[in-house]
């Protein structure tokens, strides 16, 4: 089992959840696990992204080489096309389809849109729509990990249970509602 996910986005959008989650799940399953360090202005509405290397064989280097990325996990959909020369020709991009415009010449998001949609494995998804509809509009990175959930290579159950470890000191109904969005990502995609 071998999956390398660029995690890519905005500072504040949940980045470091969604690599806290499948990291830790990716352990639970006794796998290895290499995450080189976020990168970014997250504290400024910044660009913010991650790899993520799963394996199990040890894994010898934390950065992804360009073209053997397995998949990308995007918040924001200008953002997913930044870390496209990463992608495989068979990978996959699961992306939010609203944008977080936090420049004044962001492009037309139908612009944004038409090119994800030429990538051959893609998943666009309104996960702040769904996010709310879960019951939080801060779940909307929830819902992205649970739409990506069945290209990543770890069962769902490990992501279930690494959500409840994740947030269960900020109470049950936190944990629930993540889980929630993460189920609703899954029936999304």
């Amino acid at each position: 089992m071998k999956s390398d996910i660029i995690l890519s986005g905005v500072g504040g959008q949940g980045i470091l959840s969604i690599a806290a989650v499948i990291g830790r799940a990716a352990v639970d399953n006794n796998l290895y696990l290499k995450q080189a360090e976020v990168h970014g202005m997250s504290q400024r509405g910044g660009d913010v992204q991650s790899h993520l290397r799963l394996s199990d064989k040890p894994v010898a280097s934390d950065l992804i080489p360009h073209g053997k990325g397995d998949l990308i996990i995007s918040v924001e959909p200008m953002e997913s096309l930044r870390y496209l020369p990463w992608l495989s020709s068979t990978g996959w991009l699961v992306t939010n389809s609203v944008p977080f415009i936090n420049i004044p010449d962001y492009p037309p998001i139908e612009d944004i849109l038409k090119e994800i949609r030429k990538i051959k494995n893609h998943r666009i998804i309104d996960a702040d729509t769904i996010a709310r509809e879960a019951g939080s509009s801060r779940s909307g990175n929830m819902v992205i990990l649970g739409a990506a959930s069945p290209f990543i290579g770890l069962p769902f159950s490990s992501l279930e249970n690494s959500v409840r470890k994740l947030f269960e000191r900020k109470g049950e109904e936190i944990v629930e509602t993540n889980l929630k969005a993460l189920r609703a990502g899954r029936d999304a995609t």
